[in-house]
């Protein structure tokens, strides 16, 4: 009778990481087939052996141009942003045991936004320095927002809540900061405000990239103890888990790339808000869903980037696509939390 138990637990280990592992991968190859027709689509189309000509350093009549000063950053913006916010979104969702705990509901990219858009509207400074602001104001935001919420002890429900406060005043200033500032000011900031991969540079991805390479993978080392968080705080505990220094840890990584993600392309709407549940539902119990969910962010960012672009008369933002794909699965969300009050 233990072996029959034995062995039926051993098969469903063995198809829950069969379901991992070609989840993962189908993720990987979608994510990889649209940053080729990030580069290969555009005012011209360009065939793949260009593209790679292009890649090793060959000079090719237009297409050096186009795919490897316009398009080729774009798609890297695209790729390193939309894996830190979903991962970033999926840590919080996870950590704090809740779908709206999220960094764009609690008020962490708000933070960011007001700090660049005080830059751009009453400061009128460069873009790097408006980067910079972006990193701190999302920085100081959750620490502001950490304190607030700690109390005698840590409480999600009072994080969320505090978050969700802080987020509407934030959404405040900034839209004073709208109404007061420059004619000429105003469309960089909404440009901002609205998540963008236009005019990126290489020059201004490093940042970005050195950051998530570096902290992601301490995330993705750290998606078990995550995942026992989410069991609750005794649990976790008694599961040997050092929760205050996991949570920290995880804290600090996550915001320092949502944070150098929303400094270099805006706060892309809904990224980290759907990559966690999408990748999960995918994926499945039994294994952490961290990378899943960077490469639904990656998918989410390049598919709508690539939609915007050309499925309309008009361009229109990444952010602004995401927007309106995100937005059904919100009320939709509320609406289920609300039916379950109800029960």
């Amino acid at each position: 009778m233990m072996n029959e138990s034995m062995n039926l637990i051993m098969v469903g280990r063995l198809k829950r990481r069969r379901r991992f592992i070609l989840v993962t991968c189908l993720l990987a190859i979608i994510s990889f087939a649209l940053c080729w027709t990030m580069l290969m689509l555009g005012n011209t189309i360009y065939p793949v052996s260009d593209v790679i000509s292009v890649l090793l350093g060959e000079q090719v009549k237009g297409a050096s141009f186009a795919v490897g000063t316009i398009r080729f950053p774009r798609m890297v913006a695209g790729v390193f942003a939309g894996f830190a916010f979903g991962i970033s979104g999926y840590v919080f969702q996870t950590m704090l045991r809740n779908p709206l705990a999220n960094p764009n509901v609690i008020g962490i990219t708000t933070g960011s936004s007001a700090a660049a858009v005080f830059c751009i509207i009453v400061l009128h400074a460069s873009s790097t320095f408006v980067s910079i602001a972006s990193i701190i104001g999302g920085l100081v935001t959750v620490i502001i927002i950490f304190l607030l919420s700690k109390g005698n002890s840590f409480s999600i429900g009072r994080l969320i809540l505090i978050g969700i406060g802080i987020q509407a005043m934030l959404n405040a200033v900034i839209s004073y900061l709208l109404l007061i500032g420059q004619h000429h000011d105003v469309p960089t900031a909404m440009r901002w405000l609205s998540g963008s991969l236009n005019g990126a540079k290489m020059d201004n991805l490093y940042a970005l990239m050195i950051t998530v390479l570096i902290f992601a993978p301490i995330i993705i080392l750290l998606g078990k103890r995550l995942d026992m968080l989410e069991l609750g705080e005794q649990t976790a505990t008694s599961l040997g888990i050092h929760t205050d220094r996991t949570r920290l840890i995880l804290i600090i990584s996550s915001v320092l790339i949502i944070a150098l993600a929303t400094a270099t392309t805006g706060p892309i709407a809904f990224v980290a808000f759907l990559s966690g549940p999408i990748a999960k539902r995918l994926v499945g119990i039994g294994f952490s869903s961290v990378i899943p969910a960077g490469l639904v962010g990656i998918i989410l960012v390049l598919a709508s980037d690539l939609i915007g672009q050309f499925a309309f008369v008009a361009r229109y933002p990444v952010g602004v696509i995401t927007g309106i794909l995100g937005a059904p699965y919100l009320i939709m969300l509320l609406i289920r939390m609300n039916r379950k009050e109800e029960l």
